[in-house]
């Protein structure tokens, strides 16, 4: 009896102490658990996580690290959220994390570990937000972290209608066979899959290593014979070697190397984000043959981030380093309409606001580009039709044509011709209309370069360039050229050629006056060039110019080059005038100005040039001066750019050779007073 009673005191025992492990167990596990519970933040990871037995284990009895993405980033998220994708089984702070980690979910996918300049950390395309780092020791004495993140993780998944573990953990080479099966929308990638085939270049995509896959979907091939054109070199051009770029974590406009980079053919691959937040992935075939044409290629990116076991897929909608559209097709087909029905899904294309604009206007200047053998397209962005100054003018169809055809060059104009025009001086380059020029300028080099452009006033920077296209090239802009948005001073201190007529009114106050906006200005402004002959003219004078005691002599021959009236001359005004009276009077500020302004056909101002001209030379005391650049619009005026200053070295000598200075100025004044205040004591 005694020893049947210590039998059911021994099972009780034991039944307690089951019943306590039980509960440290479980308290174990709720020490995570209710860092999740407790963060109102967090609430709706937490429900799913409580519904998970697997993760719950985890929590209780394993180390691990856990991917926690806020309340904001599931309203963001469509689609069902897989919990387990966002733990892996061991405890790793921030700075542990490895390039690459597997998840708790069935197959072990990847999770993709990226570490940018900025010292921002991503897992996939979610960052993760350093302040909220949690680290703890659970019951069972086991490490624990839990990072929160921007965005959900998203695995790659099959469609319901697939059979079950029918494909789990895919690479590259899987996906592509088996994409009508996977979870990527209404996109295909069957055409890109059958000429990969064909080419036998299956082992690029099953390759083991971390990689960036470009796969075009079946809509890029609606034209007939774009198929034939991916060989074995576009296929390549379309992986990026031994890198994982999700979007969020891409530094953008960072070209990397594509496999099709050897000694006689180098494309790279570049991301980049729209203001409107679409991303694009650009090829730029750097060094091409006869079948693989240099020039850059865009590509929307239709299904980001896809991760799979051998790196990344996007899915962009059409191939890269293709050229087999022209310029008119390019505008069509990507940003505006085909022939027969609008594009809707292209219907915030970079370029939209462009084609609307060239439509509404009637749609002759795409006929005139569509005629011309060989055009460039200097292509505002959709951001740049925003400006107010432009809102104006947009329904003016006349002067909104004079400002399309300014956007429009008559040959092929990539950013290497360019260079070459700009080796020695600012490239001067003839629009459709001869008598309206574009100003190229280049700073740095490579992927650091900085092009700009000049045309009717306005400074716009290429923010992309040389897209290739089979009848020459489209360089996207940031302004709408011909539309000012900046007085005489703002032009005078942002460009480039007027540099240093700038910095003689700015030490002398000339300037000052320049930001008015109840005047109207015509200013002759020599470029920099101009003052630079003058230093081997007259290498005393030049000198004395361009400092300080001289600032009177400075402010004075400046003086001579503004013209205030009421009105603004442009140079066909100005040349008008000399046909009516022989010389032209214009008011300036301190007297008048004699000129008289001829057309005169020539050469450009451009070693490069093949092509004559006919441009506008000034008279002014028996010297011909050419016009450089006319009718640079300002919002208060307007300016002419001249190849010479309005100068004779007599202009700041004065008798016995001796250069009048302002300190001697104000000396010989003080004197003067003095002498007149004596005689008029005595």
């Amino acid at each position: 009896m005694i020893e049947h009673h210590r039998r059911r005191l021994s099972a009780s025992a034991a039944l307690l102490l089951l019943c306590c492990c039980c509960w440290a167990s479980t308290a174990a596990g709720a020490e995570l658990a209710d860092k999740l519970r407790d963060d109102t933040e967090l609430s709706q990871f937490y429900s799913l996580l409580e519904q998970n037995p697997v993760a719950n284990s985890t929590l209780s009895l394993r180390s691990c690290t856990i991917f926690v993405p806020t309340n904001e980033a599931f309203q963001r998220h469509r689609g069902s959220t897989h919990v387990l994708y966002h733990i892996i089984t061991v405890a790793l702070s921030k700075d542990q994390l490895p390039k690459t980690v597997s998840s708790d979910m069935d197959g072990n996918p990847p999770l993709y570990i990226t570490k940018n300049r900025n010292g921002d950390v991503y897992v996939n395309n979610a960052r993760i937000i350093p302040s909220l780092t949690v680290e703890l020791t659970n019951r069972e004495g086991k490490r624990q972290v839990m990072h929160i993140i921007d965005e959900v993780l998203e695995p790659l998944t099959t469609l319901p209608t697939a059979k079950p573990d029918a494909i789990t953990n895919p690479d590259a080479y899987q996906f592509l066979q088996q994409a009508d099966l996977l979870n990527i929308g209404d996109n295909r990638v069957r055409t890109y899959r059958s000429q990969v085939a064909l080419m036998k270049k299956e082992t690029i995509y099953s390759a083991p290593g971390t990689h960036t896959f470009l796969l075009p979907v079946d809509e890029g091939f609606k034209l007939s014979t774009r198929s034939s054109l991916v060989d074995a070199k576009v296929i390549d051009g379309h992986v990026i070697p031994n890198t994982v770029i999700f979007t969020a974590a891409s530094q953008h406009d960072e070209p990397k190397t594509s496999a099709a980079f050897e000694d006689l053919l180098k494309v790279t691959v570049s991301f980049f984000k729209q203001k409107d937040g679409k991303m694009y992935v650009k090829s730029n075939t750097i060094i091409g043959d006869a079948k693989h044409p240099q020039g850059v290629v865009l590509a929307e990116i239709v299904k980001a981030n896809i991760p799979v076991r051998n790196g990344v897929v996007h899915l962009i909608h059409r191939p890269l380093m293709i050229i087999d559209t022209t310029v008119t097709q390019f505008l069509q087909k990507n940003f505006g309409c085909n022939s027969f029905k609008f594009l809707n899904d292209n219907e915030n294309g970079a370029l939209r606001k462009f084609y609307e604009v060239i439509m509404d206007n009637g749609g002759a200047v795409l006929d005139d580009i569509n005629n011309l053998a060989e055009v460039t397209i200097l292509a505002p962005s959709n951001d740049a039709w925003n400006a107010s100054s432009i809102n104006n003018i947009v329904r003016d169809r006349k002067k909104m044509s004079e400002i399309l055809n300014m956007h429009i060059i008559k040959e092929r104009l990539n950013v290497e011709k360019i260079r070459q025009k700009n080796a020695n001086m600012i490239a001067q380059v003839p629009t459709v209309n001869n008598r309206t020029f574009l100003y190229f300028n280049v700073r740095g080099e490579g992927s650091d370069a900085v092009i700009t452009v000049e045309g009717g006033g306005v400074n716009a920077t290429v923010v992309q360039a040389d897209v290739a296209q089979t009848n020459g090239f489209v360089h996207i802009i940031d302004r709408v050229l011909g539309v000012p948005h900046t007085t005489v001073l703002g032009k005078l201190e942002s460009d480039p050629m007027m540099s240093d007529t700038y910095k003689m009114g700015h030490f002398s106050n000339f300037n000052d006056q320049l930001n008015n906006t109840q005047r109207r200005y015509t200013f002759f402004v020599p470029r920099d060039k101009g003052w630079q002959k003058t230093e081997l003219d007259y290498p005393s004078a030049h000198k004395k110019l361009f400092m300080r005691d001289f600032a009177y002599h400075s402010k004075a021959i400046l003086e001579r080059h503004l013209v205030i009236a009421d009105r603004v001359f442009t140079i066909k005004d100005l040349a008008q005038m000399s046909l009516v009276s022989d010389t032209v009077l214009l008011p300036t500020f301190r007297d008048s100005l004699k000129i008289k302004v001829e057309e005169e056909a020539g050469h450009l101002h451009d070693e490069y040039a093949s092509h004559e001209w006919t441009g506008y030379v000034i008279i002014w005391n028996y010297k011909k001066i050419n016009v450089y650049r006319p009718d640079v619009e300002c919002t208060n005026g307007i300016i002419h750019v001249i190849d010479y200053p309005l100068l004779e070295e007599k202009d700041i000598v004065v008798s016995g050779g001796s250069y009048l200075t302002e300190s001697s100025i104000c000396i010989m004044l003080a004197n003067l007073i003095m002498i007149t205040v004596a005689k008029f004591l005595n």
